[in-house]
């Protein structure tokens, strides 16, 4: 069996956003992007401390649940 290569999406034109609680020490962060021209509908989260690794991408709906489920945890 040959294994697959898997590629995501083109997120180059993705623009690219920290969260103002994340302060300016460089600590863990995760920077989020949405409204990436050419793939509507699509959040994408990556390490703020590496730009050029991978990226997790998810559905706005899958977003959408899960800030509200980090909203009502009161962990924001």
């Amino acid at each position: 069996m040959e294994a697959e290569t898997l590629i995501g999406p083109d997120l180059s034109r993705a623009a690219w956003r920290k969260s103002s609680l994340s302060g300016g020490s460089g600590g863990n962060c995760v920077e989020v992007a949405t409204g990436i021209p050419g793939l509507p509908g699509v959040v994408a989260v990556r390490d703020s401390k590496n730009p050029a690794g991978p990226a997790l991408v998810f559905t706005s709906e899958e977003w959408d649940v899960f800030l509200n489920d980090v909203k009502s945890r009161n962990l924001l």
